[in-house]
């Protein structure tokens, strides 16, 4: 770990992440791209210093509430959120300033700060997004070893569910020859279904390699996935998208089994809806 000195924290979407790095050791991992100019260590975690004097100083700028989006490139519940807290101290500032949350994590220590996400979601609106890849948990562990199992992660949807907070599922990546069958693809529809998410994010089924992530990449198969990286190398090439051979079988129980169960499924849709501002307390004041 170590600190660095940053000028803002919110970018231009509203968007944050107070760390980066991760340690989750998740194997397919695209903020290890060299494109992303990181100059230190991925595992060791770059510490956003003062974040929240930071951030608290743009709420207070901006002309009016919206949606505050964070966890996209760094997990905001990384090991290090325990002892340091920033993503806790950030977010009692987005619920004192009536600002909204859409926070997107892989891990159960979410669950800490459900006592601040039921304030904001009582005031406007909080999401919570989960990121599921595979159904299978011995599989969970060998390509996301060091995160929550897919079991807990369901249980966290559940746990939000019943709080009354929303959810948003992110099937992604599928990892072609590895998890990209119709029996994963049922079994993490059937946790959405359950936990009665909004919606479903999925951008294909496939993975995305560049420079930096697919080194990284090959020599984890190379260790856990014997002969796998030559099949990769042959079906792949350099190219940047990768979609698995099943992807337009994949697409269509994915769409058909979301438009059955009235889970938002398209991208646009969703996005919007992260996006979107409400205030519940003036609509509330209608009623008075």
């Amino acid at each position: 770990m170590h600190y660095a000195d940053y000028k803002t924290i919110l970018s231009q979407q509203n968007g944050m992440n107070l760390y980066r790095g991760c340690t989750h050791g998740c194997i397919y991992c695209d903020s290890r791209s060299v494109c992303y100019q990181m100059n230190h260590d991925f595992e060791d975690i770059e510490v956003k210093r003062n974040a929240p004097l930071i951030l608290e100083s743009q709420l207070c700028h901006k002309r009016k509430p919206c949606m505050i989006g964070t966890g996209a490139m760094c997990d905001s519940y990384i090991p290090l959120e325990d002892e340091l807290q920033i993503t806790r101290q950030c977010l009692l500032l987005i619920e004192k300033y009536g600002f909204g949350l859409a926070i997107q994590t892989k891990s159960a220590r979410i669950l800490r700060d459900i006592d601040i996400m039921k304030r904001i979601n009582a005031k406007t609106k909080c999401v919570v997004q989960i990121t599921l890849t595979t159904y299978d948990e011995g599989l969970c562990r060998k390509i996301e070893p060091n995160v929550s199992t897919t079991l807990e992660r369901f249980q966290v949807l559940k746990t939000m569910q019943e709080a009354k907070i929303p959810t948003v599922v992110w099937v992604s990546p599928i990892l072609p020859f590895i998890n990209d069958t119709e029996e994963n693809l049922h079994g993490l529809l059937d946790y959405c279904i359950e936990a009665k998410v909004v919606g479903v994010l999925c951008f294909g089924f496939g993975v995305t390699m560049r420079l930096g992530n697919r080194e990284h990449f090959y020599a984890k198969l190379d260790q856990q996935f014997s002969g796998l990286k030559q099949k990769y190398v042959q079906q792949f090439g350099n190219a940047y998208i990768c979609n698995s051979p099943n992807n337009n079988l994949l697409m269509d129980i994915f769409k058909s089994k979301c438009q059955r169960y009235g889970i938002l499924y398209k991208t646009e849709d969703i996005f919007a809806y992260l996006r979107k501002f409400e205030s519940k307390e003036q609509q509330t004041k209608l009623f008075y």
